[in-house]
């Protein structure tokens, strides 16, 4: 126990650190939210990758693959596949787009500049779909921060709560975009060293893929079975490929795109960034397939991952050991914290850079500005603090809605207004409300029989909120932009620059 207060303590020291020195080299809302646009491919895409994958990497998606096999994997290969495309369809055209249009510092008021919205309708709506979503999300992981703490030093959850959230806070108030990026970097190389080495380790002690496959039933590693003796159903195929499509609209992904150095820098980091995927998601799969054999029969599949860690390295009683199983356990930190962070600085952008700096009539310097974001990221913490009171709220439940919500109500039109020059203002808007009311309506609203009981279109047929909401959106957007009057001439103008490459790069 030592041991681990030590390692947690040096960690969480580290990243107060290196929100301190950010907060000297930070002196403007640029500064703030996209780190001056100075990013390199590797910051980038690791901080991206530590930003997306969050704990569920490590504790969710190895649960899944422990309790009901290998046909989990489809989710994952979704998310291989959106994290690829991503880079390679929106990154450098965006990075360009950004600049070209206003220099954009964030999602909602890129849509402004791209359409040169007067009524700043896209700016608004953008924003409060942010705030809303991304409060529960960041309400979620810390509910899972303070579950981590109080597992592993056996603290109140409510006193372990108040740690991670002021730990989260203080790095993320004090140096922005850019400490949670270098902090991110830190947190995706700890991930993948972690999830490497534990997922080899106990596939050694498993017996190897020999001895797995003695002790597991055949049906285990049949990529169409839900689990062994049960199908898996077209619509559960098709919601696990969907969750890619939710990279298209997220915001905190996206944000990276805007903030690299050079669009040099996008090749180099879209190699690290599939590659980053791929080996962590593989290796996440064989730990689940290990795991099965090596500590079977857990009640909750999700804490296989602690548990590992703890029966290989803590409990031998060795300090030797003890050090790198605490480092092991504080990966999941890493993971909860780096996805936490991000989401914060996002909602704290929508408050203070799209809501309160582009509505207020007055003119302020960004020093002001600057001050009103920090004060943001405190009170977005304090609400989020509040809903993750309750330690049983449901985590996945809040996480699955919003990267459902963004990916229908951003990822369709960060798409037509990349690609299509025709698109305007009223189509805009109905993609982002289409997009959105269609996952309220599909997880809540409309019901229908099923069996003895009433269910919610999503319960009804299985198929996840993000594939409908994405397909209206898809329709909404070209529909509503081709009946109404086409954009000015000004924004075709800006299309064509943004979609031509540039003459030199700064």
């Amino acid at each position: 126990m030592i041991a681990t207060i030590a390692v947690f303590a040096c960690y969480m020291a580290v990243l107060i650190l290196v929100g301190a020195f950010c907060f000297r080299k930070t002196a403007s809302l640029v500064g703030y939210f996209l780190g001056g646009r100075r990013l390199n491919a590797a910051v980038a895409a690791l901080s991206a990758y530590a930003s997306d994958m969050s704990g569920w990497l490590i504790l969710g998606f190895t649960g899944a693959i422990y309790a009901y096999g290998v046909g989990q994997i489809w989710i994952a290969a979704g998310l291989a596949l959106g994290t690829i495309l991503n880079w390679i369809v929106v990154a450098k055209r965006l990075r360009r787009y950004t600049i070209t249009a206003g220099y954009s510092i964030t999602m909602p008021e890129f849509f402004e500049n791209r359409f040169r919205d007067s009524s700043r309708l896209l700016r608004f709506i953008s924003a409060v779909f942010i705030i809303i979503f991304f409060t529960l999300y960041t309400a979620s992981g810390f509910v899972a921060c303070g579950t981590l703490f109080s597992e592993v030093f056996g603290v109140d959850y409510q006193i372990a709560l108040l740690i991670g959230v002021f730990i989260i806070l203080i790095y993320t108030f004090l140096g922005g975009f850019r400490a949670v990026c270098w902090t991110d970097l830190v947190q995706a190389l700890l991930m993948l060293i972690t999830i490497i080495t534990v997922s080899v380790i106990v596939l050694y002690l498993a017996g190897g893929f020999r001895g797995i496959a003695r002790n597991v039933d055949p049906g285990f590693f049949n990529i169409l079975l839900d689990k062994p003796g049960k199908p898996l159903s077209p619509a559960s195929i098709i919601s696990g490929l969907a969750w890619g499509l939710g990279y298209f609209g997220m915001p905190h992904i996206l944000t990276r795109f805007m903030a690299v150095k050079n669009e040099r820098s996008i090749l180099p980091a879209v190699i690290i960034a599939g590659l980053t995927t791929v080996i962590s998601l593989g290796c996440a799969a064989l730990m689940g397939i290990a795991g099965s054999v090596f500590i079977p029969g857990l009640d909750d599949p999700e804490s296989m991952f602690v548990k590992t860690v703890k029966e290989i390295f803590m409990d031998s009683g060795l300090l030797s050991m003890a050090i790198p199983g605490s480092i092991f356990l504080c990966s999941v930190l890493a993971a909860i914290m780096s996805t936490a962070d991000s989401q914060l600085l996002v909602t704290a952008s929508a408050i203070a850079n799209d809501i309160y700096r582009g509505f207020t009539r007055t003119e302020y310097s960004d020093r002001h500005f600057l001050t009103f974001s920090r004060v943001s990221v405190v009170v977005i913490s304090f609400i989020a603090y509040i809903i993750a009171i309750d330690k049983n709220a449901s985590i996945m439940t809040l996480v699955s809605v919003a990267w459902s919500g963004f990916g229908s109500c951003f990822g369709a039109l960060v798409l037509f207004s990349l690609y299509w020059r025709r698109i305007n203002i009223p189509g805009a808007a109905a993609g982002i409300i289409s997009g959105g009311l269609a996952v309220i309506i599909w997880e809540y609203v409309i019901c229908i029989p099923s069996g003895n009981e009433w269910a919610t279109l999503s319960q009804a047929t299985g198929v996840y909120s993000l594939a409908p909401g994405f397909i209206i959106s898809t329709i909404f957007i070209p529909v509503i932009s081709l009946i109404t009057k086409e954009p000015p001439q000004t924004v075709i103008d800006i299309f064509e620059q943004a979609a031509s490459p540039p003459i030199f790069e700064e």
